[in-house]
């Protein structure tokens, strides 16, 4: 039975090649009689997993040495939590920009741990812009600024990063590894796996040593960042097949050329999809301001909603899957993160010709 495409927002698709090697080594991985995912976590084989994964993350962002590499379970949502948990208390403030849903749920977070300064909201506007990074300055005695670099529901994404007094914090979970940044500029890094870089129930965590200096002592073992890094992300059994797959998708963009190709990548995908919404724009409507446009989700409306529901249903019927806009914003939303072929791509952009030359 042939793949379709599939455009969900996440989990992600994955790369064919990785499918492929997790179902060739799932009954027996590597010679040693057994999946992988029942092995002990402290078993040589599934520590070298973590291992390669920790060395292929430094390798790809350049990674300076004081930075660590963290794969915890509970996805970016737990990391909501965990960041003011430790960074944050009633004496401490830390800034927030408020560019959409998800920043909405990492603000209303922090807000019960300490003090929280939102320094940009973008709800006068609907979330479909954000602000020139060089005005986004941050409070004198703030902690962190926190940031998400792309809002997956809004289609909204930062293109450059402010320059602030404060540690940067960012939420990277639906456009991690789709570019290259210069990570230097951040004290800490987050993203949850299903968005680009595997499947659910794991999160990326980098921090760089300055930050961990100022984190909270008496914390609860597992939410302290200070216990992850002493103890190389292993105080419980961390989520193994979620690990294995990250580490073969990496290894599968290393081979593909890294984040220069995933960015030159990110803009043929995406800059098919918004010419083909450009030419037929007495029919397709993308709301976001065009400056900050994602090349990860792209959202765009037809004329009614009718018409939207009957798109999602016949690209559905024609093997283009998860194209139904996110259901606080309705409309409709392709993610293309990197591991959608190019194929799957120009697919959408003619189903999406055709509707427009049958509707329009």
């Amino acid at each position: 039975m042939p793949r379709i495409h599939n455009f969900s927002a996440g989990p992600c698709t994955l790369p064919v090649e990785v499918l492929e090697t997790a179902r060739d080594q799932m009954l027996d991985y590597e010679g040693t009689g057994m999946s992988i995912i029942e092995m002990s976590h402290r078993s040589k084989p599934v520590q070298a997993v973590r291992d390669e994964a920790v060395q292929r993350m430094k390798h790809l962002l350049d990674l300076p040495d004081n930075f660590h590499v963290l794969f915890l379970g509970g996805g970016a949502t737990l990391q909501f939590g965990m960041i003011p948990l430790n960074l944050l208390n009633k004496d401490r403030t830390a800034d927030y920009t408020h560019s959409g849903a998800w920043a909405k749920k990492a603000i209303a977070d922090a807000k019960g741990l300490g003090n929280v300064n939102v320094v940009f909201d973008g709800s006068a506007a609907d979330f479909m812009t954000l602000p020139d990074p060089s005005t986004v300055k941050s409070s004198t005695d703030a902690t962190y600024l926190h940031l998400t670099s792309n809002e997956t529901i809004g289609g909204v994404q930062w293109k450059d990063f402010p320059a602030c007094d404060a540690p940067i914090v960012a939420d990277m979970s639906s456009d991690f590894l789709s570019r290259p940044f210069d990570v230097s500029r951040f004290g800490l890094v987050y993203a949850g796996a299903q968005k680009n870089i595997g499947p659910a129930g794991l999160a990326v965590v980098i921090i760089r040593d300055d930050l961990l200096e100022k984190c909270n002592d008496g914390l609860p073992g597992y939410l302290s960042y200070g216990g992850h890094v002493a103890g190389d992300s292993m105080l419980n059994t961390p989520p193994v097949f979620q690990l294995y797959m990250v580490n073969l998708v990496l290894k599968w963009l290393e081979g593909k050329g890294g984040l220069a190709w995933a960015q030159d990548m990110a803009a043929k995908r995406s800059g098919l999809l918004y010419d083909t919404i450009n030419k037929h724009n007495a029919f397709y409507r993308c709301p976001v301001d065009a400056k900050f446009r994602s090349t990860m989700n792209v959202v765009f409306r037809l004329p009614s909603e009718d018409l939207e529901a009957q798109f999602v249903k016949e690209a559905d019927a024609a093997g283009l899957s998860g194209l139904k806009g996110h259901r606080s914003v309705g409309g409709c939303r392709a993610s293309i993160y990197n591991s959608m072929p190019m194929e799957g791509v120009e697919a959408l952009a003619g189903f999406m010709t055709d509707f427009a030359g049958k509707h329009g």
